[in-house]
């Protein structure tokens, strides 16, 4: 039987006058992966940080079992801006033993990319401090990933990794063997890493068994059988339900109760787009020409990034744009915006960007734009326009699209200065749709959204007629709202993927793979060519007899450091064991050294 690790008992929370959690009880037991979802500011993080005691409840308790091992990751680091990233992640383990360490290796390469730590100015010995967030989340993450516990608990792992660091994440987190609470709003991730899920809604928690989309059944089946009216039946998790059981491609997580009561649920549900009535209408809007890009070459600074690009995006077009970080998707997206605003004049470093004269285009950045802090929500989006048309004869007021987009009436009137980042990005996207444009460029929509508002998002562009480009590290997002996955593989090509994401993935790998077996096949090679079996195992013999070598010089500097406590007062006794610790770490450089050579070699 599991043993239990947490139990949280009528826990409840107050933030002013609004209680975001009420008599709330839950348990983690060994073994559990439990994925908590709810929206932006219904106690979600407010929940885990106190499962984890790093915040203390207002009324119930929350007991630990004897000796917990339990990691943390929070939203803000306790890294210490002045050490290195070595520090941090490393320790003090010796370079033989990290070097050696399967664990290690993996997470630094999963993580950064490689042993060196590609992208910071001095690999492991940069110092922390000028670091970005993100680079500083990373370096966190890390550090709790090497080391060994009983419960995980992280909120948001995978802001700032990109589709492959996600991708790697899931699959290390599905092999350990810790139990773990994780809040993210990657839908594709809680899929692939967790069995159970939590609801944070209105000061209750709701729990459910299966990842994300067995959460979305089961949560559809209950407020099917609590609905007494046929407008509460029509909500946006009945189209989330039907675009997880027609459209979304290798769903890996399967129901786990009656599939004839999914079938019901979605039996008079449309299919998430009408693509060849949208097609239509978006040709209509836009003629035949959006962008044409001739031979075009995009630099970012001396840098080039692309080479030779010769693309088309047609009207009605749903594009997903996937790349390593640096690539150059979004110096593409700006390369394409520049030409559209200058009609033409401002052109790419090479070739030539044509832009159709109909083109009507809406640019959703990565850095929020700023507004007047004092005007309030509603007057933010009427200041574009008062009504937008959505296309097939839909039309929706300000007031009507701020509360498809999670703004309430009494939301409406909220200073934008009193706004969340993530409720700043929700009005950024709003006012650009407002603006009824008939081209969207999306660079990261997702950062900052809850998962409620993602499904309002991706049910207003469902039915959004015209062309669209959108970069995203959100695997749910890309499947849901496009039609075509095109990727920068960082070699200066485009390259369209019939298979999407996972074939993105996989020429990732090999590419990689091939990088590798090249630098093997460069690396200077010993005159007999190949080692012999004799000369393996003498290598490994002697690498045995060097590892206990260094066991003794360690218990020899420990000895030496207790003996320079003892004598803290007598100046001339420290200088001489600190003489004898310096000898020390001289051998040790050697032996540590030595091993390297070895580790080849057997």
């Amino acid at each position: 039987m599991a043993v239990n690790l947490v139990n949280v008992e009528n826990v409840s929370k107050v933030y002013g006058t609004r209680a975001l959690l009420d008599g709330v009880s839950l348990g983690v037991s060994e073994g559990d992966r439990i994925g908590v979802v709810g929206r932006n500011g219904d106690g979600k993080t407010t929940l885990i940080r106190m499962l984890a005691k790093v915040e203390e409840a207002d009324s119930g308790r929350v007991t630990h079992s004897g000796g917990l091992r339990l990691g943390v990751l929070t939203q803000h680091d306790s890294l210490d801006p002045a050490a290195t990233v070595r520090h941090e992640v490393i320790g003090d383990m010796a370079d033989h033993e990290w070097a050696g360490n399967a664990k290690v290796r993996d997470v630094l390469t999963g993580l950064f990319g490689g042993l060196d730590l590609p992208g910071f100015p001095k690999g492991l010995d940069t110092v922390i401090g000028p670091l970005s967030g993100g680079e500083r989340r990373r370096i966190a993450l890390a550090k709790l990933l090497i080391e060994e516990q009983d419960l995980l608990v992280l909120d948001e792992p995978t802001n700032h990794l990109d589709v492959e660091g996600i991708a790697w994440l899931a699959q290390h987190l599905r092999d350990r063997r810790s139990a773990l609470v994780c809040v993210t709003h990657d839908r594709w991730f809680l899929d692939q890493v967790c069995t159970r899920m939590w609801d944070v809604q209105r000061g209750d928690v709701y729990e459910y068994e299966g990842g994300y989309s067995d959460y979305v059944f089961a949560r559809a089946e209950r407020e099917r059988i609590a609905a007494t009216e046929e407008v509460k039946r029509q909500n946006l998790i009945r189209k989330e339900l039907a675009w997880l059981r027609r459209g979304a491609p290798a769903r890996t997580s399967k129901p786990r109760f009656r599939v004839e009561a999914a079938n019901e649920l979605i039996a008079d549900v449309p299919p998430p787009r009408d693509s060849s009535e949208l097609m239509k209408f978006a040709s209509s809007r836009l003629g035949k020409t959006v962008f044409d890009l001739e031979d075009v070459t995009v630099q970012a600074g001396p840098k080039v990034l692309l080479k030779h690009i010769t693309w088309q995006l047609g009207p009605g077009d749903r594009i997903g744009l996937v790349g390593v970080n640096g690539a150059g998707k979004t110096s593409l997206l700006r390369a394409m915006a520049e030409a559209a605003r200058s009609e033409g004049e401002t052109q790419p470093a090479g070739g030539r960007v044509a832009v159709g004269r109909t083109v009507k285009l809406a640019y959703l950045s990565q850095e929020v734009a700023e507004l007047d802090p004092t005007w309030r929500v509603l007057e933010a989006v009427q200041q574009v326009r008062e009504r937008v048309d959505l296309g097939k004869g839909r039309e929706m007021t300000a007031g009507q699209l701020c509360e498809t987009f999670g703004f309430g009436k009494e939301k409406q009137w909220t200073p934008v200065g009193d706004l969340s980042g993530g409720e700043r990005r929700r009005l950024q996207i709003l006012r650009l749709l407002m603006d009824e444009p008939n081209v969207l460029f999306l660079d990261e929509p997702t950062n900052d959204l809850d998962i409620e508002t993602l499904t309002q998002l991706e049910d207003v562009l469902d039915g959004w007629p015209g062309s669209m480009i959108v970069i995203s590290h959100d695997r749910f997002f890309v499947e849901r709202t496009t039609d075509r996955v095109f990727a920068l593989l960082g070699d200066g090509a485009l390259r369209m993927l019939p298979r999407g994401i996972d074939e993105y993935l996989e020429r990732r790998l090999r590419m990689e793979e091939a990088v590798a077996a090249q630098a093997s096949a460069a690396a200077p090679k010993p005159a007999t060519q190949e080692r012999s079996a004799a000369d393996q195992r003498a290598a490994k013999k002697e690498l045995q007899k060097i590892e206990r070598q260094l066991d003794k010089v360690s218990e020899k500097e420990s000895k030496l450091h207790a003996r320079i406590a003892e004598h803290a007062t007598d100046f001339a006794k420290v200088a001489e064991l600190d003489a004898e610790l310096r000898d020390l770490a001289g051998e040790r450089e050697e032996l540590e050294l030595r091993w390297l050579e070895l580790a080849e070699d057997a």
